[in-house]
């Protein structure tokens, strides 16, 4: 019998489901924006997107969530008021009687480009998300790096200027210089008129000079990150995505550059870095193929809200 996963990817801004079968084929999704109220009425919003998917055959649930999945299913979202500690998985357990499995957006991003997209086949891959926040999900030896408290990967916090530290939350860490909020702040300051990212980035393609120089500017600001990466991590590719990643060659030329510069160089000359080939399908494959590694694994070993070690 064919399994499938029921699976969401929970963004600041968007919701989106699936359900995904064991060989990565999506046979049903859905879409709806996420409640700028944020505590309870996110959860509401994402049991409403489930309950529009057919669930038969379907061996558990799984969630990407764009902060901190702890194990017990329990979620910390900066980006989602009130969820300094959102019971998600329980709440998602005990409406549909299913086994949940929580995870950060960064570790099923990476996971999702390494089974069907740009890093098919990596064992030592980066997944750099840039977007509203910033994050990198990472694979090392072939399997996922969660640190002490699953907090692995959260590059926003990454120093850059430590003469700024005293404002550490507004400049001089990577999501204040690099982020899509921060570049759009940035743009709108110089520019005197407010503009989005997006808005930025279409500019810039057209040929604007100082929309260009702007993103190459963000694009310098990557290129140090990923040095950093390189040469703590060593590996054979970082994917970029999120929407900032849509400037495609205007942000990732310099970034390459500024990469090369700074990383140790016998790792930067063999790491590829490369755009999302999934794009916007990369978190929900990623979550799918991470439940269904879970429920492979021994009992003990399982991460599902509400399983018995």
């Amino acid at each position: 019998m064919e399994r499938f996963a029921l699976v969401v990817d929970l963004g600041g801004t968007k919701i989106a489901a699936a359900r995904v079968d064991s060989a990565g084929k999506v046979t049903h999704r859905r879409i709806a924006s996420t409640p700028r109220g944020g505590r309870k009425a996110v959860v509401t919003a994402v049991i409403h997107l489930l309950q529009q998917i057919p669930s038969q055959d379907v061996c558990a649930i799984g969630v990407d969530v764009p902060g901190c999945a702890y194990a017990d299913g329990s979620v910390w979202a900066p980006n989602l008021p009130g969820w300094k500690r959102m019971a998600l998985g329980a709440m998602l357990k005990d409406h549909f009687k299913l086994p949940v499995l929580v995870e950060s957006d960064r570790n099923a991003f990476v996971t999702g480009e390494a089974w069907k997209g740009a890093a098919r086949g990596c064992r030592n891959v980066i997944f750099l998300a840039v977007g509203t926040g910033i994050g990198a999900g990472i694979i090392s030896g072939g399997h996922l790096v969660r640190g002490s408290g699953e907090l692995s990967g959260c590059l926003g916090w990454m120093a850059l200027e430590t003469h700024f530290l005293p404002r550490y939350k507004e400049v001089g860490c990577l999501e204040s210089h690099l982020a899509g909020p921060a570049i759009a702040r940035e743009a709108s300051r110089i520019r005197k008129t407010a503009i989005t990212t997006r808005e930025l980035i279409q500019l810039a393609r057209q040929g604007n000079p100082s929309a260009k120089k702007l993103i190459a500017q963000a694009g310098e600001y990557m290129g140090l990150a990923l040095a950093n990466l390189v040469s703590i991590l060593n590996p054979e590719m970082i994917v970029i995505g999120g929407g900032v990643a849509a400037a495609g060659n205007l942000l990732l030329s310099p970034a390459k550059k500024t990469m090369r510069q700074w990383a140790q160089p016998l790792a930067a000359k063999h790491v590829r870095i490369v755009r999302s080939r999934l794009g916007e399908r990369a978190a929900l494959l990623g979550m799918a193929r991470i439940v269904f590694d879970n429920a492979s694994e021994s009992p003990r070993a399982q991460r599902y809200q509400g399983t018995e070690t």
